[in-house]
C-alpha cells in the first residue's frame, strides 16, 4: 500500500475528532514454509497478513471480518506482538511496538489485552478461578498484598458478573459462557485500555453470545475501552462495532462506518457476505438475492495476481489480473479496494439488524 493510500485510509476511519489510540500501517506477516525440494533454494511465503493499515480511537470498537484463513486472528497477534511482523508498523499511544525490546513489550501488554475464542482452553485447570485472574497481578503489580490480590479479583468478578464465591472454584466447573466471563476478567484486572477479542462468542450458544456481547458493551461504556472485535458472524459485528473492516485474503477489502457498510457496501466481497447474512422476516430471506460466490479462498501461499478477489468476483476484468487495487475513496469515511466499485452489481437486501433506538447511545453517534 502506498503512503497516499494508507493516509487515505487513516483518514477515512478517524476523521480529525481524536487522535488515534492505535495505528498500524501496511503492516505483513509472512511465515516462511518448508522447502519443496531439499535443492530448493527459496521457501514459499505463507502471506497471512499482507499489507494492513488501521487506526483506532480511544473509545471504539472496529469490527474486523472475513471468511476463516483471511488473516483475522493474525491480525490481532501481531497487533499485540505475540506474533512477530515481516514488515510495518504497529503505533500504540506514539511508540512504534515492532521497535521495542521484549522487555519493553511485555510492559507495554499492560495496557494491552486479548480475549480468547475457546474459554475453557484458554484457561489453566490446575488452577482456581481466583488465580487465574490474578496471574496478570503477579506480572504487573507484585507488591499488592495477598488481601488487596483478593479483593481486586472480587471487584473484577462482580464487573463481569461472577458471583465472587466461586473464587476457589476450578475451570471444568464453570459453562462456556461462565468461563469466557473468566477470560475477561483476566483481561480486565489490570484495567487496559485496549482489548482485542478474538471470535470470544464464536464456540457459545446463541443465547449466551448476546450476553458476553453485552457485557463487552457495559465494560467498554463504564472503562473507555477500546476494542478490536474480531468474528466471521456479521451480526454480531454490526451490532457491536463502530466501524468494520473487511479483510480477504490478508487483505483489507473495506472499511465502513457499519451503518454505510452494511448499507452500501461497494467490494463485490462485502456484498456477498451481506448477502449471505439471515434476515428475521422469513417472507423478505426468501425473496432477497443472493450473491453466491464460484470457486473456493485461494491458497495465501499462492494468491492471484493483481486483485486478491479475481477469481471470484463478478466484476474481474483484464485490469484486475495486473493491477492490485489501492483503497478508493467510495463514499463518506468509506473506502474500498476495487477498481469498479461504482459500476452496479446485484445486491441482496441488507440485513436490518438492531433497530436505532435498541443501539447504545456511544454507537448512535459514532
Amino acid at each position: 500500500m502506498t503512503d497516499q493510500t494508507t493516509d487515505r485510509a487513516s483518514r477515512t476511519e478517524t476523521g480529525a475528532a481524536a487522535a488515534p489510540l492505535l495505528t498500524v500501517r501496511d503492516l505483513r506477516v509472512h511465515f516462511p514454509m518448508p522447502k519443496r525440494h531439499f535443492l530448493s533454494k527459496e521457501r514459499d511465503q505463507l502471506k497471512a497478513v499482507d499489507g494492513v493499515s488501521l487506526e483506532l480511537r480511544p473509545g471504539e470498537t472496529l469490527g474486523v471480518v472475513g471468511e476463516s484463513g483471511c488473516g483475522k486472528s493474525t491480525l490481532g497477534r501481531a497487533i499485540l506482538q505475540l506474533i512477530t511482523p515481516t514488515e510495518g508498523q504497529v503505533v500504540w499511544m506514539g511508540e512504534d511496538l515492532t521497535r521495542l525490546s521484549d522487555s519493553a513489550i511485555r510492559a507495554k501488554r499492560r495496557d494491552m489485552q486479548i480475549i480468547f475464542q475457546d474459554p475453557l482452553a484458554s484457561l489453566n485447570p490446575r488452577m482456581t478461578v481466583g488465580d487465574i485472574i490474578a496471574e496478570p497481578l503477579q506480572t504487573f503489580e507484585p507488591k499488592l498484598s495477598r488481601q488487596q490480590v483478593r479483593d481486586r479479583v472480587r471487584e473484577t468478578m462482580s464487573h463481569v458478573g461472577l458471583v465472587p464465591e466461586m473464587i476457589n472454584r476450578y475451570p471444568h466447573e464453570f459453562s462456556g459462557g461462565q468461563a469466557q466471563r473468566i477470560g475477561i476478567a483476566r483481561a480486565m484486572i489490570l484495567k487496559p485500555k485496549l482489548i482485542i477479542c478474538d471470535e470470544p462468542v464464536s464456540a457459545l450458544d446463541v443465547s449466551i453470545q448476546s450476553q458476553i456481547v453485552n457485557l463487552l458493551m457495559r465494560l467498554q461504556r463504564e472503562f473507555g475501552l477500546s476494542l478490536i472485535f474480531i468474528s466471521h458472524d456479521l451480526s454480531v459485528v454490526r451490532y457491536i462495532s463502530h466501524r468494520i473492516m473487511v479483510l480477504y485474503l490478508g487483505k483489507v477489502a473495506e472499511i465502513a462506518h457499519r451503518a454505510e457498510l452494511y448499507e452500501h457496501p461497494r467490494h463485490p466481497y462485502t456484498q456477498a457476505l451481506i448477502s449471505a447474512v439471515p434476515l428475521p422476516d422469513p417472507d423478505a430471506e426468501r425473496s432477497k438475492e443472493r450473491i453466491v460466490l464460484t470457486g473456493d479462498l485461494p491458497s495465501p501461499l499462492n494468491p492471484p495476481s493483481g486483485c486478491y478477489f479475481r477469481t471470484r468476483c463478478p466484476k474481474a476484468r483484464e485490469k484486475c489480473a495486473q493491477i492490485a487495487p489501492e483503497l478508493y475513496d467510495v463514499g463518506p469515511k468509506h473506502v474500498a479496494a476495487c477498481h469498479y466499485w461504482d459500476e452496479p452489481t446485484p445486491t441482496a437486501q441488507h440485513p436490518e439488524g438492531v433497530a436505532a433506538e435498541e443501539i447504545e447511545p456511544h454507537h448512535r453517534d459514532a
